[in-house]
């Protein structure tokens, strides 16, 4: 795979003034209240517009290779035979191996930013190759990996510290932690742990996905797609997404501390 980076680097938080109000009435100017920064990114795969992310403005590379693979657009990272990131970061050109490509000249960018962290839209299905879902081959675990995971991931991720607006992603082998990304959705945190695996060729067959967010059932998809099969989240799952892993094979573990867990 050929990747040509020409972003320039973003600051994923920015300052804002603002005014604390306690309960007693007192008011408290703070000149500098960090926030996350929203940023956007389409997506053209062999010229055809397929999706619009907004998304914490890193990683971005990584963040589209793992979202075209847990959403099943990709096999493997050997079907991409290049992809080209823009210099503001919000566009992002892939062009598959085998796949009929539509010409796109690369001097017609236009910059677009949009307005809602929830804005992640798939807007086309030309590229979706509609296999079953499959189920992932469970691996062996140790309670004590998970309690030194839950301690590291207690330990605070840097965005989060400083806007408590992240969520966070681990991508771990046993208890080491080999990827950390954040980001505003925790779609996105998996995703992009997900495509640094694929960048370096990592086996995600033995590996454990560790989420500070709640787990529904795209969650468990998109780990079962990429065949991981251990996910641990700091927070809980649905009922759904207990019964799809229940039926996939995944290991789902929950409310995930350093000093408790919940196996469902």
């Amino acid at each position: 795979m050929r990747i040509v980076d020409q972003s320039v680097p973003l600051d994923g938080n920015a300052a804002f003034p603002a005014v604390r109000v306690q309960a007693d009435g007192r008011e408290q100017a703070d000149a500098s209240i960090p926030l996350q920064v929203e940023h956007v990114v389409r997506v053209y795969v062999n010229g055809e517009l397929v999706m619009n992310l907004t998304c914490s403005p890193d990683h971005i590379v990584e963040l589209v290779l793992g979202r075209l693979f847990t959403e099943g657009m990709i096999a493997s990272a050997d079907e991409v035979d290049e992809m080209w990131l823009c210099e503001h970061s919000t566009r992002v050109l892939v062009y598959l191996r085998d796949r009929e490509a539509v010409a796109m000249p690369r001097d017609r960018m236009v910059q677009d930013v949009g307005t809602c962290c929830t804005d992640n839209r798939t807007l086309s299905s030309l590229f979706l190759r509609n296999e079953e879902l499959a189920s992932v081959t469970p691996i062996p675990w140790l309670p004590e990996d998970i309690f030194a995971l839950a301690a590291v991931f207690e330990s605070d991720t840097p965005m989060h510290k400083k806007t408590f607006g992240a969520h966070s992603c681990y991508l771990a082998r046993g208890a080491e932690v080999l990827y950390c990304c954040e980001d505003l959705g925790r779609h996105n945190a998996l995703d992009k742990v997900i495509g640094c695996a694929l960048l370096d060729g990592v086996d995600l067959k033995q590996c454990t996905i560790f989420t500070s967010g709640r787990v529904p059932t795209d969650m468990c998809v998109k780990a079962i797609r990429a065949g991981v099969p251990l996910m641990v989240s700091k927070a809980v799952p649905t009922d759904l997404a207990v019964n799809m892993a229940h039926e996939h094979n995944l290991t789902l573990i929950c409310s995930a501390h350093a000093d408790s867990y919940v196996v469902m």
